[in-house]
């Protein structure tokens, strides 16, 4: 079992706003996991950030970014409660990660259930098929292919996706942080992604691990 510190538990509050014994229970329940604990809050009803999640979000920012002189380009929407927010230079900065995270780590899909049921049906196929090539037992296949579907929501679905940032928090885990801090719900409504000769075949630059590189000044 992992020791659960202080310090993870005061982190956990300040992503959630949840009180000090749920977060502490939630981190031990999800063995030091902060996701995991993030989500055991919100399944609970005890994340304040996640109470906000019924309520209208429809102000916000369109924010656009263009990277390496025009070879890739992003626009992302990403909404709040009030324009006065939206004005905020935190909220600003927010939605330019975003965009930033966006141009940097290629996500296909905006949350898992965006995922369109015969990819997600073909990917477990070819997990399935690729555990039971290993000789794995049938009776663990299944637990192993879920496993791996997380694994594949974390690279292509953006909420689930890391920080490029802070690899250490996911964007949803920034959206709670933020949706705390400034008391308003945030989500990202829709985003469009742009990369330069993008469907032709030639020559293969790696204009992502540039943005990453940006991203870390």
């Amino acid at each position: 079992m992992a020791d659960i510190s202080a310090a993870m538990v005061k982190e956990l509050r300040e992503l959630t706003g949840s009180g000090m014994m749920d977060c502490k229970k939630a981190l031990t329940e999800c063995n030091g996991d902060m996701q995991q604990a993030i989500d055991f809050l919100r399944e609970k009803g005890l994340a304040a950030a996640a109470k906000k999640e019924g309520r209208i979000a429809a102000e916000g920012l369109v924010e656009s970014y263009i990277h390496g002189g025009g070879r890739i380009g992003v626009l992302v929407e990403v909404n709040c409660e009030t324009d006065f927010v939206a004005r905020g230079n935190d909220f600003k900065v927010l939605v330019r990660d975003i965009a930033m995270q966006i141009a940097a780590a290629n996500p296909l899909y905006l949350n898992k259930t965006d995922v369109p049921e015969e990819i997600l049906q073909h990917e477990k196929d070819i997990l399935r098929a690729q555990a039971l090539n290993e000789g794995k037992p049938e009776k663990i296949v299944e637990k192993m292919v879920e496993g791996r579907i997380e694994k594949f929501y974390k690279e292509f679905c953006l909420t689930e996706q890391a920080f490029v940032k802070d690899p250490d928090k996911s964007i949803t885990s920034l959206l709670l942080e933020m949706t705390s801090k400034l008391g308003e719900r945030i989500v990202i409504r829709r985003y469009v992604r742009y990369e330069l000769g993008e469907g032709i075949e030639k020559k293969q630059e790696d204009f992502a691990s540039e943005v990453m590189k940006e991203m870390q000044r």
